[in-house]
């Protein structure tokens, strides 16, 4: 059967390495997991109990395309509480998790043919759903010295229709503060570019708060989830932010790709928004385990790694043990019983020379995941001398 050109996409090579790590558990090995972006925790425990409740008394069919109101005024509320921004419910889409706010996104701001601006390194699906939506997706290779993040001169005259970014990022973890976003904000809107800010790892910060975007404009799309910060992932259900002109386009493709995000996540999510104490835990544990980290990783050899800012993410320049990341990650796995992740996921030109480390499990997971790498990297470096 005949294939549409849309549909050559790469593969998500983190999932690749989740595969051969579940092949290495099923023959009997303990495989520490630092490959995947997904908290070692569930949902939050007062989120499950309001769905218990619900459950008993409601059959949970279609909502509303936009997403039930009183999810959508408590993210509103939200948005007061951690920047002080006053923002109307009415332009809150509650979408099947963040990858159905990208599809939205995508669908309602361009045409097929048209040129959109990513950072490299950056999260891959950015770049495979716009491919699939018969759009271009342009990377825009970050500098160390820009802290892997794009700045107006990477894309000055590309001719683009919009601009994507991600503070912090996946996968160096880096932010954009104040100064860096309305720069790039100023100059995509005076290419008369589009604006879209991915704000899915906030929440998730260490040493300062994360900037929204709509604390500098409300001329642009925000995109969050419920998979991180609120430990969510497999309910798949995300949010995003619009001008208040762009709703109602948002909410006729959202009708008909979707009907609506799910019901019963879209109860455990306002319930979650309720847990602080529970999702302050366990951002204490990743704040411990990054720490872990940037102790860890430098000793055991990794010296060369970005200024995580945010997020449960370390991004390594492997350039001097390796130019293939993605042999190196198989060795890494097959030898120390460690999945990482290799950076071509991230950036198909210079991946090959990076991995990607993931803190989001337990904190002795973390421990002994270190232990494991620092054997394996002495028994290295001994066998090359």
């Amino acid at each position: 059967m005949r294939n549409s050109s849309r549909s050559n996409v790469d593969p998500f090579i983190v999932m690749d390495v989740m595969e051969a790590a579940r092949k290495a558990e099923e023959a009997g090995r303990r495989i520490i997991h630092m490959e995947v972006g997904q908290p070692g925790t569930g949902a939050p425990k007062g989120a499950l109990e309001a769905l218990e409740k619900r459950l008993r008394s409601d059959a949970l069919g279609y909502t509303v395309a936009l997403g039930l109101p009183a999810l959508r005024s408590r993210i509103a509320r939200l948005y007061g509480d951690w920047y002080g921004v006053d923002l109307n419910p009415e332009r809150v889409i509650i979408t099947p998790g963040s990858s159905g706010g990208f599809l939205l996104a995508f669908t309602a701001l361009f045409d097929s043919g048209d040129r959109v601006g990513i950072g490299a390194p950056g999260y891959p699906s950015y770049r495979q759903i716009l491919r699939a939506l018969g759009l271009v997706p342009v990377d825009l290779p970050t500098a160390p010295e820009n802290r892997l993040q794009p700045v107006p001169a990477d894309f000055a005259g590309m001719d683009l229709a919009g601009l994507m970014v991600a503070s912090p990022a996946n996968p160096t973890g880096t932010m954009l503060d104040r100064s860096a976003m309305g720069a790039l904000i100023e100059a995509t809107q005076a290419q008369g570019a589009s604006f879209i800010s991915d704000e899915i790892y906030h929440g998730l910060e260490y040493e300062a708060k994360a900037v929204t975007a709509l604390k500098l404009t409300d001329d642009c799309y925000v995109i969050n989830s419920f998979s991180k910060y609120f430990s969510m992932t497999g309910w798949r259900i995300g949010w995003m932010v619009v001008p208040e002109d762009q709703v109602r386009v948002v909410e006729r493709i959202a009708q008909n790709m979707f009907i609506c995000a799910p019901h019963a996540s879209q109860i455990a999510a306002l319930a979650a928004m309720d847990c602080d104490a529970e999702l302050q835990a366990n951002l204490a544990v990743y704040k411990a385990n990054r720490k872990l980290m940037l102790e860890g990783l430098p000793k055991a050899g990794f010296t060369r790694i970005a200024p995580p800012d945010g997020a449960f993410y370390i991004y390594a320049d492997v350039s001097d043990l390796t130019d293939d990341s993605r042999a190196f990650a198989a060795e890494i796995l097959d030898k120390a019983g460690v999945a990482v992740t290799p950076g071509l996921d991230f950036d198909p030109v210079r991946g090959a020379r990076t991995l990607r480390f993931s803190y989001a499990r337990a904190t002795e997971d973390i421990e002994e995941g270190m232990a494991r790498l620092a054997k394996f990297m002495a028994g290295r470096a001994q066998f090359t001398d």
